[in-house]
């Protein structure tokens, strides 16, 4: 990002190319609304290249690029939708079997195998989508993005102890969702 912002596009093509997947995935799992996802992600570009003559290294790239996003995240909800940017609000122990759902969608070998995958990758969808908005977000960057608590926190705007609490919460509402399901 240094290079970039001293004018070699280069290093934007370079940036591009390692962030732009997770960027993605990040707003993908966030938004309230798939037709958004390209717009913020496209927006969050050019928001980079706009400031990219005043960043400042304070943290890493990844965590400036998720706050640009996850900015114009609540932008669009603030003009669109006023109760969910309300939700948005500004340990890994148990996070085997997030990460186990969350593989197994990625990895089709039969039919009867994808059949069961996409049941239990649309049951996580369903089971993040009841997380009130500030647990889903803190969740959903240290799982799918692998966020550290640090990076999480400077993205949202808040403690590194309130991260954790959310993650904890997180964590029990899910497990206890499953065991619902399963009883």
């Amino acid at each position: 990002m240094l290079q970039y912002r001293e004018g070699d596009f280069i290093a934007f093509e370079e940036l591009y190319r390692r962030h732009r997947v997770g960027l993605y995935r990040f707003i993908a799992w966030r938004s309230p609304r798939a037709d958004w996802v390209d717009e913020i992600v496209q927006d969050s570009w050019a928001n980079l290249h706009q400031a990219r003559e005043r960043y400042q290294p304070d943290a890493s790239f990844r965590t400036y690029l998720y706050q640009i996003a996850r900015n114009r995240l609540l932008d669009l909800l603030r003009q669109q939708q006023p109760l969910l940017a309300a939700d948005m609000g500004t340990g890994t122990d148990g996070f085997d079997a997030f990460d186990a759902l969350a593989d197994a969608a990625q990895d089709v070998v039969t039919p009867e195998t994808a059949f069961d995958q996409k049941q239990r990758h649309d049951s996580l969808h369903q089971a993040l989508a009841q997380l009130p908005g500030e647990q889903k977000e803190a969740l959903v960057l240290q799982q799918m993005n692998r966020l550290s608590l640090e990076e999480i926190a400077a993205i949202v705007s808040a403690p590194v102890e309130t991260v954790k609490s959310r993650l904890r919460y997180a964590m029990r509402k899910l497990r206890e969702g499953s065991l619902c399901e399963q009883g």
